[in-house]
């Protein structure tokens, strides 16, 4: 299944993500659910900010291969954080999680800062959006 991107040049050039990309019709959709980048409750330290977008994003992805997907099927992803700065100074770290697990695949992004999550201890959290191919 391919995806076609859409990148208008009207809003020029992204890197590290897509404006838009156009589901073939015989998909099925994945809604995959905010995943946190720490739980309340659990053992040890909350790792940094880069260890826990890691964290998320392999949960993110855990779910997408219990569906039968693969990190090229997602089509949409949603980044919440409670620190915009904290997610700038370790881009470089984040970037590096992203390309290990989903290589340079990079579906359309969206970024936005909250005041606070759920799991005390979270500073990330991801949700994500898939298109699967054929019956499971």
């Amino acid at each position: 299944m391919k995806f076609e991107v859409i990148n208008p040049e009207a809003l020029g050039a992204p890197k590290g993500w897509n404006n838009g990309l156009l589901a073939p019709k015989e998909g099925r959709l994945l809604f995959i659910a905010g995943q946190a980048g720490w739980e309340e409750g659990a053992k040890g330290k909350p790792p940094d900010f880069a260890g826990q977008f890691a964290r998320a994003l392999d949960k993110v992805v855990a779910v997408l291969r219990a569906a039968g997907g693969a990190p090229t099927d997602l089509a949409r992803v949603t980044i919440y954080v409670t620190d915009l700065a904290a997610y700038r100074s370790s881009r470089k770290a984040i970037g590096e999680a992203w390309r290990e697990r989903l290589g340079k695949h990079y579906p359309a992004v969206a970024l936005v800062e909250v005041s606070g999550l759920v799991d005390e201890g979270a500073v990330v959290e991801i949700e994500a959006t898939a298109v699967l191919d054929g019956a499971r």
